[in-house]
Formats: structure tokens, C-alpha cells, sequence
């Protein structure tokens, strides 16, 4: 097969912070693009003239980009056609595409994007070829947010990570950039060319309720390390880095999807916390920063959230940090954004502030047309608009997608879910599970023990507790799976004891327990029992607070199948728990107290 003319070269992997033996695997014929040759006259001529010939309609819909029903861009499928309808105006893509003359779209798995890799591949290269039937001739953005871990929308056979809590667990920067490398190359096959990630966030607060584990924890230093090398693993593999969520969304305990969260940092808070991750990423050369639906007082006294303030956007973010790429909007049909103004003043306050592209407006004809309306009344004047667009064209041509918009089809196999990079995947998670107590002497567990697996798992699938279960079976141990679901009743919870006192250790995992008494009364009632019990949090390291007296506990960050693999080596003895806590844990009962430090982790020998 001969190689793309993007190809990922081993030099600029090896500059993404990836390790010499990923590199190899990654270096392969089938990889992706990477950024296009350094012309900047050539950029220059391309961005001037597309600019000159697009029309004031062409160039705020470059400005937009939006979510989309269906598995292909033509999709007729009624369920698709019908939502469509409902807030783009059109039945598909495609249509989209022509009435809106749209900058990008975001894949979703709910919207029926991501159903299989060649699917997604056929989807991308179908909504590129309604871009360049228009007269601007203007490829998309095709955007995703596959931060991996908690928040990940292409499953497999796309290759998982356990997320940046666990790789900050491992404590290995090049580790981190591996997996962007790996996630960027797998994206750029399938058409993919700009992932949502990495976060930036600095997760000081155990009560966040939407960051968490989608962070690389509470050390500001930790965290601007591996963010670089996330971003530049990504853009080396072809894929823009989004950094989000700016300045900062790790000390709030509102989520902005649903309220509107103020931070209360001072601004030397701010510099010390939550800006050095964002530092490093525009040092390390980002492509985009996402704002972030926060109001930060010590910026902006205004109230406004940061993706409407001029203080934060342009103040802080152009002209203090110096970025100059594209600033992009978290979702504009979030609650957080949505408070003060209407959706019809929230895109152009936006615009105004200094972002260049909106994401998803709750009615894309509402949003479109309020911007075109304030470039008519003089409110925004078409060189505002015009700036924005040279910022989103530059990145489109430096990223190859002018140069090659589309994807083959028939190569995705060779590169999605290979098998080399499904080995370097676990491997790393393999350096990230974390073990906190082993008081009990409970590891590693031994082949004569008859292992009951219970406890958190996903309602619709029970898929976490079915993993680990089949992990340990691979390991010769012999186990029983018993779910108990998300929110455990009462009744499952009395067969999980019932269970628990025919078997010789019982491991118990959560996701979350703070937020669900069930869990927390599961794992009280297990304890009770005397029956030998480990607890294993599955996501958020804070479990533990809610069972403090637990004399075995560990954490993996993540609930995927690679994350449990980890989970059972380590617990039977053949792997070593080689993480240690990225975040501190509060004792709850002496407030101030750590329960278990930033850095703690044991071994097992």
C-alpha cells in the first residue's frame, strides 16, 4: 500500500512526546495526516482567495458548527429526517451543509454517528463531498469528544484508554501522549480531523460534578505536562487539539450543562491552578481552545459566563496569553450559557467576546440568522466575521484537510483497533491502576478462592462487571458476576450479601457512590457481612469517602474493558499496582485531613 501523502512521520511522533516502541507501531503505512508542509505564502493564498469569493452568508456559516442525525450524510432513515428537521431546518448532512454553509460538524453516538468505524469513515467522506459541491468549495471540521475514559463517543473496535486521571496515575507524560497519538491516528482514519480534548481542567474540588476523572487531577504541573503532550500528539497525527474548558472548570460543584457554575479563584488562584495547563497547550502550538460556561468574578464582575466575556476571551486569552487560533464555544445548548441571554443574543455576545466558532445552538436557523442580522445592523462588522473565518481556514489548511478532505474507506481496518495499538493500550493501563489499602491482606487473591463479582454497572448493559468477570477467567480464577446495577434496591442488594457469604473474596465496584445511597449501602452491607471484601471505584478516586472503613480499596479511573483487564492482574498478582493518586482525597470526618494524599499508592510486595 503506498503511503498517504500525510502520513504521521516517526520524527513528529517522536516530538509528540511518544515513546521509540509506540512509534514504531504508529509509524506504519496506513497512518494519517499530519499538518500540512510549512508554505505559509501557499496558506496565505488559499485563505485570501477563498475569503475573497465567499459571500457574507458563506462566511457566517464557517462559523458554525452543529451536531446532525443519521449514519450518512444523505440519510433518509425517518427518525433522523424527523429530529433534523426539528432544529437544523433539513432532512440530513448534506442539506445542511448547503443551506447553512456550515464550518464543522460534532459526531455524537446518540445521534447515530459512530455506529462502526467504516461507517463513520463513509459518513465523514460524504459530508465532505457536500462541502466541496459548494461554490466555496470549503471542506468541514469534523469534530468528536473521544477524551477516552468517561467521555468517549467511538467504541470499539476503536482502541480505549482509562482517561487522564489514570494516565496521570501512571505519572507518565510520554504515556499520555501515546495515547493521543494512537486516539489522533484511529480518529484521522475515519475522517475525524479535530478531537474535543484534551481537558485542561484542574480538578481541586471532589464534589465536581462534571470534570472529575476527565482531568489529569489537582496538580496544575502534572496537568500542563500532560496536556502538552496531548497536543501535540494529536496535531502530529493530523487531528486539531481542542483545549478545554477556559480558564479553568476544576473548582466548581455545579455542572454548567444544567446551571451556571461561578468560580471563585482569585486571579493569583487562577495563574498558580487553573491557567498553566492552558499555558503550556498554546506553548506547545494547540490549535483550538474551547470556552467554558462559567462565570469567573475575578476576570469578569459582569456575571457573564466566559464564553460571553470580552474580558476573558480577548483580554486574557488573545492578548495576555497570546493565543491566536480558534477559540471555539462549548455546546450554546447548554444551561450554563443560556441563563442570562437568549438564544438569539448568545452567538453574537459570543462573537463579540472573541470566540470564532459556535457549537451546537439549541436551533441552528435562530443562531445563523442573528448573526447575519447583527453584521446587517452594524452590531458585528463582516471584518469581525472575517477574522474568524481566516482563523478557521488557516486551521483547516494546516491540518491537510484542504490538501486531502477524504478518507479510504477500505483501509480503516489497518488502522482502527489494531492490534499493536490495543497492546500499547494496555500496557499503559497497566501503569495506572492504584491501590490505597490493603489492611485486610486480601492480595493478591488466590487460585483456590472463589471470586464473587458485584456491584455498579450500567443499567442498560451490564458490561463492566461482565469484563472483570471474564478478565479474572482468563486469569484461571473462578468467579460469579452478579450486577447490581447503577442504583442498587434493596433486593439486589440482599443477594449480593447472600452471594457474597458462599465466596471466598467478594470485590464490590462504584462509579460515583457520593451521589447514590444505594451504592454506599451495598458496600456498608458487604462490610457487615464478614465476608472478605474489596472496593474498587470504578471512575471518580473519592469513593472511599463514603466507606472509609474499607480495609481493601482501589481505583482504576475508568469502567472499560481495558481498565478492568488492569484491575484483574493486579488483583490476582500478576500485574503490580504501579498508580498513585493524582488528586488528594479529604478524610470526612476531620475536615482539612487527607484521607489518603496526592501521591499515595502501594504495592504488593
Amino acid at each position: 500500500m503506498p503511503i498517504p501523502e500525510h502520513s504521521v512521520s516517526r520524527r513528529a511522533i517522536l516530538a509528540a512526546g511518544v515513546t521509540a516502541a509506540t512509534a514504531v507501531a504508529l509509524n506504519a503505512p496506513r497512518a494519517m495526516a499530519a499538518t500540512a508542509p510549512p508554505t505559509p505564502a501557499a496558506e496565505t493564498g488559499w485563505v485570501n482567495s477563498t475569503l475573497r469569493r465567499m459571500t457574507l452568508e458563506e462566511k457566517v456559516g464557517q462559523l458554525f458548527t452543529t451536531r446532525v442525525y443519521g449514519e450518512s450524510a444523505d440519510t433518509t432513515d425517518p427518525d433522523a429526517v424527523h429530529t433534523n428537521q426539528s432544529f437544523l431546518g433539513v432532512d440530513n448532512a448534506a442539506q445542511a451543509v448547503a443551506r447553512y454553509h456550515l464550518g464543522g460538524f460534532v459526531y455524537f453516538a446518540y445521534a447515530g454517528n459512530t455506529r462502526a468505524p467504516e461507517q463513520v469513515a463513509g459518513l465523514s467522506n460524504g459530508i465532505q463531498r457536500a462541502a466541496l459541491e459548494q461554490p466555496s468549495r470549503v471542506p468541514l471540521l469534523l469534530s468528536i469528544d473521544q477524551e477516552q475514559g468517561a467521555v468517549v463517543r467511538l467504541g470499539p473496535p476503536a482502541t480505549q484508554f482509562p482517561g487522564n486521571m489514570a494516565l496521570a496515575a501512571g505519572r507518565g507524560v510520554a504515556d499520555a501522549g501515546t495515547a493521543a497519538g494512537i486516539t489522533g491516528q484511529e480518529l484521522r482514519s475515519v475522517g475525524v480531523n479535530q478531537n474535543l480534548a484534551p481537558v485542561a481542567d484542574v480538578n481541586v474540588n471532589p464534589a465536581n460534578p462534571v470534570i472529575g476523572v476527565r482531568s489529569f487531577g489537582e496538580s496544575p504541573e502534572l496537568a500542563a505536562e500532560m496536556v502538552a503532550a496531548q497536543v501535540r500528539a494529536y496535531q502530529a497525527a493530523g487531528v486539531a487539539a481542542t483545549v478545554k474548558h477556559f480558564p479553568g472548570h476544576g473548582d466548581t460543584a455545579v455542572d454548567s450543562h444544567s446551571g451556571l457554575p461561578v468560580i471563585s479563584h482569585s486571579r493569583a488562584e487562577l495563574d498558580r491552578i487553573d491557567l498553566p495547563p492552558f499555558r503550556a497547550a498554546i506553548a506547545a502550538g494547540a490549535d483550538v481552545v474551547m470556552t467554558a460556561h462559567i462565570v469567573v468574578p475575578a476576570l469578569d464582575p459582569s456575571g457573564d459566563p466566559a464564553t460571553l466575556s470580552h474580558p476573558i476571551l480577548t483580554g486574557l486569552l488573545r492578548e495576555e496569553l497570546g493565543f491566536d487560533g480558534v477559540v471555539v464555544t462549548d455546546s450554546l445548548g447548554m444551561a450554563g450559557v443560556r441563563q442570562k441571554y437568549g438564544d438569539e443574543r448568545v452567538p453574537v455576545l459570543a462573537l463579540k467576546a472573541g470566540a470564532d466558532m459556535l457549537v451546537n445552538p439549541p436551533v441552528m436557523r435562530v443562531a445563523y440568522e442573528a448573526v447575519l442580522a447583527a453584521v446587517r445592523s452594524g452590531e458585528l462588522t463582516e471584518h469581525r466575521i472575517e477574522e474568524s473565518v481566516a482563523r478557521v481556514l488557516r486551521l483547516k489548511w494546516r491540518r491537510g484537510i484542504v490538501r486531502s478532505p477524504f478518507v479510504g474507506t477500505a483501509d480503516v481496518a489497518d488502522t482502527v483497533g489494531t492490534p499493536d495499538h490495543l497492546a500499547v493500550a494496555q500496557r499503559i493501563t497497566n501503569r495506572t491502576t492504584t491501590l490505597l489499602r490493603d489492611e485486610a491482606g486480601a492480595l493478591p487473591l488466590r487460585p483456590a478462592d472463589r471470586v464473587l463479582v458485584t456491584g455498579w454497572d450500567d443499567p442498560a448493559e451490564p458490561t463492566t462487571t461482565a469484563a472483570l468477570g471474564r478478565a479474572f477467567t482468563d486469569r484461571g480464577l473462578t468467579v460469579d458476576v452478579l450486577s447490581t446495577g447503577a442504583k442498587p434496591s434493596r433486593a439486589r442488594i440482599d443477594a449480593a450479601v447472600a452471594a457474597a457469604r458462599s465466596h471466598g473474596t467478594t470485590v464490590v465496584l462504584t462509579n460515583r457512590a457520593a451521589g447514590d445511597p444505594g451504592q454506599q449501602q451495598l458496600v456498608a452491607a458487604l462490610l457487615a457481612s464478614g465476608a472478605r471484601v474489596i472496593a474498587v471505584a470504578v471512575r471518580d478516586p473519592y469513593d472511599v469517602m463514603c466507606f472509609p472503613e474499607a480495609p481493601t480499596y482501589l481505583t482504576t479511573y475508568a469502567f472499560n474493558d481495558v481498565a478492568m483487564r488492569s484491575l484483574a492482574g493486579v488483583l490476582a498478582g500478576a500485574i503490580q499496582p504501579a498508580g498513585h493518586l493524582p488528586v488528594t482525597i479529604p478524610d470526612p470526618a476531620r475536615p482539612g485531613t487527607p484521607l489518603f494524599p496526592f501521591g499515595a499508592g502501594l504495592t504488593t510486595t
